[in-house]
């Protein structure tokens, strides 16, 4: 390295430390021009391009150093994960693909585009990918084992999962993610005790493990008598200040356990602090932004645009949606007592393809063709079908689907839709006191969740009017209390026969992957209607934006 290019390059890295970063990129490009010591200089762009957000020019920069550097694991996996940052995960893994045919030994390489294929639903190539990692003798091999059984999850073959796990444990006895993920099978399963049992073996190794703590809580419904588990959740929640999601978590299981011993005000105390701390990592909820968006929507699926479709008519996939806890679940569980029914679950299949074929939505579905659709109709079949061989029919119980019913009628003109609907109190409550991921904002406040309630009536308002023939309305508090009747006239619409297993579906060892897991696994019961006078002083001004 010459004493020229040595002065010149610390002079653009101290450009770009003080953040003049074109006056440093501008060095940078002279430096590379004259071609000296390429690699240091295209490293220093690549951070510079970061610093800025400069997507593009960063991908051009790291193919440039691997190109120069064409065995440099490195610059791959930054490439790919630049890639997979813009969603684009096939070019990502065409990337690693490259690396491979030239590395073919680097079981790390294999490690991570099974990570890629998984993002993808290329399941099987995915487990082909962490076979080849573990037959290349891959360091670490339980976190393959264990993310091997989290894909088969995902396939809803649950035995291959729990075989995953347990593999994972054989190879390290202490691997709290694998023994996290087996008690959550354990869960979806019905297997309140072996879950249990998981969750405490998890608290030995780690007594900070909060979700372990907070996942025994829902195990049963607390009773007098479980004053220790509920005196260890107070002191827990007071000690997990370092770990604000698992804070959170507990702050809810707190609040459940409360709502159990009927200690309304202690219940909500702690729900409240919960969900404050989900404001916290949850992006703004802004009504006015959310009004226009559902506004956006009725415009662009209109009456006339629905109508004026064709799609893939020789099917009739079935959609279960509402709103979260509105009943989605125990409605799906009961309908897979039914011999023709194959329960999917919450699949993300539809929401998945409209990011990667309409996005941006809905403004790319108005300038979509038919046969674009035609193509993303038969793209939801075959993820279907994969995961469903030979089912007859399939319950796709994601909830905020509602969103897409517009798209699912151009998809699918003789779509089956059931709607669950609840009592609006009891349903904004609900949802309050449920730990939600980052995509649903409004939950973490009351008076949001409320306003979002009536802007979710009002996309169903649009959509009953546009297609009332193709949506089945099942009303919550009817269900539970007249099952039966509500049921016949249900799979009349779906063209089935009454089968009377429906009403034995707590016995059903179905995987529920849902939130309430462990509610789906009871006796139908009216425990929960009208649930919200427990709440009546807490619920009046909401009281008032739902009237």
């Amino acid at each position: 390295m010459s004493n020229k290019f040595k002065q010149a390059f610390e002079e653009a890295m101290t450009l770009r430390a003080r953040g003049d970063f074109s006056a440093a990129e501008s060095v940078f490009k002279t430096l590379l021009d004259k071609g000296e010591n390429r690699e240091a200089v295209l490293r220093a762009l690549v951070e510079l391009y970061l610093q800025q957000q400069r997507p593009f020019e960063t991908i051009e920069s790291l193919k440039a150093l691997i190109e120069l550097v064409p065995d440099s694991f490195f610059y791959y996996t930054r490439l790919a994960a630049v890639l997979e940052g813009l969603g684009q995960l096939g070019t990502a893994i065409f990337h690693y693909q490259q690396y491979l045919q030239g590395q073919p030994a680097n079981a790390s390489a294999y490690f991570n585009i099974a990570l890629l294929f998984r993002k993808g639903k290329r399941y099987t190539e995915a487990l082909n990918a962490y076979e080849k990692a573990i037959e290349l003798e891959i360091n670490g091999v339980e976190e393959v084992y264990s993310n091997m059984g989290v894909l088969y999850s995902e396939m809803r073959q649950s035995d291959k999962a729990r075989q995953m796990y347990e593999r994972a444990l054989e190879v390290a006895p202490t691997y709290i993610q694998a023994m996290f993920n087996l008690a959550g099978l354990y869960e979806e399963s019905g297997n309140r005790q072996e879950a249990g049992e998981l969750y405490k073996r998890i608290l030995s190794i780690n007594p900070r493990h909060w979700e372990s703590l907070a996942r025994l809580a829902y195990a049963k419904k607390a009773s007098r008598a479980d004053t220790q588990l509920l005196e260890r959740l107070k002191r827990a929640s007071g000690e997990a200040s370092d770990d604000m999601l698992g804070q959170e978590s507990l702050y809810f299981a707190l609040g459940k356990t409360f709502d159990d011993l009927e200690q309304y005000e202690d219940a909500f105390s702690a729900y409240t602090a919960a969900n404050e701390m989900g404001k916290l990592r949850n992006p703004a909820y802004v009504r006015s932004d959310v009004e226009q968006a559902f506004g956006h929507l009725i415009d662009v699926f209109s009456a006339e645009r629905i109508s004026g479709a064709t799609g893939i008519a020789e099917v009739s996939p079935v959609f279960i949606c509402g709103m979260f806890r509105s009943g989605s679940t125990l409605l799906e569980q009961i309908l897979a007592g039914h011999g023709a029914i194959t329960a999917g679950g919450e699949l993300d299949y539809l929401q998945w393809l409209v990011a990667q074929k309409l996005s941006p939505f809905p403004d790319r579905a108005q300038k979509a063709s038919a046969e674009e659709f035609q193509s993303l109709g038969g793209e939801y079949l075959s993820l279907l079908r994969s995961l469903f061989p030979g089912a007859q029919c399939i319950t796709d119980k994601q909830p905020d689907n509602f969103l897409y019913l517009g798209l699912v009628k151009i998809l699918f003109p003789s779509a089956r839709i059931i709607y669950t609907r609840r009592q609006p109190l009891d349903n904004c409550l609900s949802v309050n006191f449920q730990q939600f991921g980052g995509n649903l904002s409004y939950a973490a406040d009351l008076e949001n969740t409320a306003h979002y309630y009536k802007q979710h009536q009002r996309l169903m308002s649009h959509w009953l009017h546009c297609f009332p023939d193709n949506i089945f309305t099942v009303e919550y508090d009817e269900l539970v209390k007249s099952p039966e009747p509500v049921l016949r006239q249900l799979l009349e619409f779906l063209g089935l026969e009454w089968d009377e297993r429906c009403l034995a579906f707590q016995d059903s060892s179905n995987p529920v992957k849902t939130a309430s897991v462990w509610q789906v696994r009871e006796a139908l019961h009216t425990r929960s209607s009208g649930r919200w006078r427990h709440y009546a002083p807490f619920v009046q001004e909401i009281q008032a934006l739902l009237d």
